[in-house]
Parts: C-alpha cells; structure tokens; sequence
C-alpha cells in the first residue's frame, strides 16, 4: 500500500510539472521605441529568444506604438490565455495595476519598476551601481576634463544612471565637469536618434569627450554622433560595444535578457514566483562590458580601478546615491 500512495504522489508531481510546462504559452510586450532599438527592447527580445531555441516553446510579442495601445495589448494577451505575460518598461504600471487583479491566474512580470499585486513579479535594477562604473572609465578616458550625459525622458529612473554616472565621474576626477542634457519629456524621446545625435555635437563643442547616453533608440544617435567626431560614448542596457568598434568606451549593461529569460523559464517548471527582485552588482544584474570592440580603449590601471571600486560596492564599503530614494543627487 505504502509503495501504491508513493507511486500515485510521484506520478501526481509528474503530473503537475507537465501540465505547467504544457499550459506555459509565454508572452512579451516591448515598450516604445521597438524590439530592435540596439537597447532595452532588443534586451528583452534576445531573453525570449534564448527561452525559444533552448525549449523549443514559442512566444508572443507586440510592439506598442503609442500609449493607447497600452491596455488593449495586456488584457487581450491575457484573455488569450498567455501565461506568463512580461512587460518591458516602467510605462507599463498603471494599466498593470488594472488588469493584473482581472486575471489572478495569470502571471506577470514587470521589468523597471514594482506594481504590488499576488500574480505579479517586479523586477527592478541598480542602474546607479552600473553607471558609477561607467562613469569612473568615461573619467580616466577624457583627455578634456569634460564628459557627457544624454537622456531620454527626464524621469526618476534615468535619475538613477544620470547621478550615478557623475558620482564615478566625481569620484575618479573631483575636478571633472559632466554636462547633462535630456532629449524630451514625452515618449517619443526614446525614439529620436537625430536629436540625440544634435545634443551630442553640442555637448562636443563644449569639451566633452566621452558622452554616455540612457536614452533608449535615441542613443543610436548618440553614439554615432560621438564616432563621426572622433570622440566615445558609452552604451547602455545592451552591450554596444560593436555598434562603433573603438569609438565605444565601453557599455553599462542591464541584465532585461535574463529578467524575460527566468520568467519564461520558471513559468515553464512550475518555479514562477512573486514580489520585487532588485539586482545590482552583486546580483550580476548590471556591469560593464569589455570584449574585444574596446579592449584597446581600457586599459590595466582603468580595469584595476573599476574592479576595485565594483568590489567595495558589493561589499558595502562604497555606496551608491539612489535618486528614486530622494529625487535628489549630492554629486552635484
């Protein structure tokens, strides 16, 4: 008898693992700007695609064009029986605090910020930890003393890459000067590669030798702009490094691939869990990209003083100002 309720228990779990990778039917929904904006999207493009090829489980996608397209896109995936359901983008919280409670047998995923329903999991990053790093190479790089920041929307958000920028700027050259431009404050900011492209230029023709962007699409703009004029930038979210081989510094790279990735996949294995995740440095969740598009642009003692500084942030001995804490940054 023993053995007849241990065999109906294993075959029950069995049974149950089945079923939820049988019923997982994932689905993404990109933010402005499109899956392919070298960025955040394609990010999150390349971690559905990786669940793709290692399990052979299609996905469903769609790419927004404008705000009003928002809510109908969630809540048709949902009632089409997509299940886990991720949303790139902090854009997405107000109509996923509507449409989560509808659906409670759904899961959700939120990447970039934290809505606090029972089937939604937040993800969130220390992008202030990553930019620190960035910032501490764009410093040691300038041969001017000056240094860059595009943004895209003038947001809390990107508060957090812009003050953590400057404080690795501040904390290689006390004496450094970080000029700070934002391309709009609508949307379609993060779809501009011609203005971010003009901001550039201007931000050249006041010294600046190294400009990092956190502007989505529009910093394609940006870092061509720094290539055509002999100068670098400095990608951001995806490593792109190889978009301008040796005029890249080097790229604050956000680990969205492996936010969708891990959805996915623990939707499939029945390991879907809920609430807020917050991953930094000590989470591999953000860092900087070397390979070999920039490797000459890097050298031994700007390795040896970002890895310093990336071990004394994981371990506490340096922190990082959060913007989103205060809205406020004392790096300037």
């Amino acid at each position: 008898m023993k053995r007849i309720v241990l065999g109906l228990l294993a075959a029950t779990a069995m049974a149950t693992t089945a079923m939820a990778q049988e019923e997982t039917s994932p689905a993404i929904l990109y933010d402005l700007g499109g899956k392919f904006d070298k960025s955040f999207n394609e990010m999150a493009y390349m971690g559905a695609e990786k669940f793709k090829e290692e399990t052979g489980i299609e996905y469903a996608e769609f790419e927004i064009s404008n705000d009003a397209q928002r809510e109908q896109a969630l809540r048709r995936f949902a009632e089409n029986g997509h299940n886990p359901i991720v949303m790139a983008g902090f854009t997405w919280v107000e109509f996923l605090n509507k449409v989560a409670p509808e659906y409670p047998e759904v899961s959700f995923t939120i990447i970039d910020d934290k809505v606090d329903q029972p089937n939604v999991r937040s993800i969130t990053f220390k992008e202030q930890e990553g930019s620190y790093l960035v910032g501490m190479l764009a410093a040691l790089a300038s041969k001017t003393g000056t240094v860059g920041f595009v943004g895209g929307m003038q947001v809390p958000l990107i508060g957090k890459f812009e003050c953590g920028y400057v404080g690795g700027v501040k904390a290689a050259n006390p004496d450094a000067k970080v000029i700070r431009n934002y391309t709009g404050d609508t949307p379609a900011a993060w779809n501009d590669p011609t203005k971010g492209g003009e901001i550039t230029r201007t931000q050249i023709d006041q010294g600046a030798d190294v400009i990092y962007h956190a502007a989505g699409g529009t910093g394609v703009g940006v870092l061509q702009a720094a290539a055509d004029a002999g100068k670098l930038g400095i990608g951001v979210d995806a490593n792109q490094n190889h978009l301008h081989p040796g005029s890249v510094l080097t790229s604050m790279v956000k680990r969205v691939d492996q936010a969708v990735y891990d959805s996915f996949m623990d939707a499939k294995n029945g390991e879907f869990t809920f609430g807020h995740e917050d991953w930094g440095l000590k989470e591999d969740g953000v860092g900087y990209a070397l390979d070999e598009n920039n490797a000459s642009l890097i050298t031994d003692e700007m390795k040896t003083a970002v890895e310093k500084a990336k071990a004394d942030i994981i371990s506490g001995a340096v922190t990082v100002h959060n913007y989103l804490e205060d809205n406020s940054c004392p790096y300037w």
